[in-house]
């Protein structure tokens, strides 16, 4: 019998894609949410879904990007065989997305054993909810938002990208919390920080996902709540970067970080009466 059932899948490709990339915490959310169907959130083949379905988000944006990632890819595979093009921003950025990568799948990989163990409790979601929604404060506070995409440097993109490993190690901290965060404290404006956030987690999230696929294959959970949930986390997931992206030029992140502190209070509530075990 499959850990999740097809419609437990459709529910958390639901939270997926609307969270994924919403700097509230996917994992949280889906821990959040498997904890409330009582499925079992450190269960190796439910870790290894919540991994999968990101794969689902992450085609949302190849999709939603897909000029723009044609034209950067273009341009790395262009300076390969042409000095010139060498300087062009494009085939810079698209390297420093590999090596902005290289960190986080070093430390996914050493500290694979805590993640899937004691950092998967539900305890750390909420007091990650919290602490992040300060730091994302903080950061909107802080940052002066004058630099726009082009602005952006090999520094810019080493940093924000190792600032996923927080999210990594420390579930509900959100790894679009970190990564924009990070890039607002750098003075890059909100979409900025937010389209960063999204290219730097393409090959992360589908490194995961596919790393992750035998896990939740082989240990309980079948094929088809793995394409359901992938499927509806790449529909919901689309739509939501288009809204974010619209809601950022206008506002500031002060919603995001209410609403993580909210939801971070009430799950320690629900924690601490036993309403859901950590």
């Amino acid at each position: 019998m499959s850990a999740i059932s097809v419609g437990q899948a459709v529910v958390l490709g639901v939270v997926e894609g609307v969270t994924e990339f919403l700097p509230v915490s996917s994992t949280g959310h889906l821990k959040i949410a498997e904890g409330l169907m009582h499925i079992p959130v450190d269960d190796a083949s439910v870790v290894g879904f919540s991994a999968v379905i990101q794969v689902g988000a992450i085609a949302a944006v190849l999709v939603y990007f897909f000029k723009d990632i044609k034209r950067i890819v273009s341009a790395w595979f262009r300076g390969l065989g042409n000095r010139e093009e060498r300087y062009h921003h494009d085939y810079k950025f698209a390297w420093w997305v590999i090596a902005s990568t290289i960190p986080i799948v070093i430390v996914g990989l050493a500290a694979k054993p805590l993640i899937d163990g004691p950092l998967a409790s539900l305890w750390v979601v909420a007091g990650s909810l919290i602490v992040g929604s300060g730091v994302m404060w903080v950061a909107d506070q802080m940052g002066r938002h004058k630099r726009g995409e082009d602005d952006t440097s090999f520094k810019d993109a080493m940093l924000v990208g190792c600032s996923q490993i927080l999210a990594l190690l420390f579930p509900g901290f959100s790894r679009s919390g970190a990564t924009m965060s990070t890039a607002l404290i750098l003075d890059l404006d909100r979409v900025a920080a937010t389209r960063l956030s999204f290219f730097l987690g393409i090959p992360a999230l589908t490194g995961a996902g596919i790393y992750e696929l035998k896990d939740a294959l082989g240990a309980g959970v079948g094929a088809a709540p793995l394409a359901v949930g992938t499927l509806v986390s790449f529909i919901v997931a689309y739509a939501s970067i288009a809204w974010l992206l619209k809601f950022v030029a206008k506002h500031s992140f002060n919603a995001f970080v209410i609403y993580r502190l909210v939801i971070g209070a009430a799950l320690l509530g629900l924690l601490a009466t036993g309403t859901l075990a950590g």
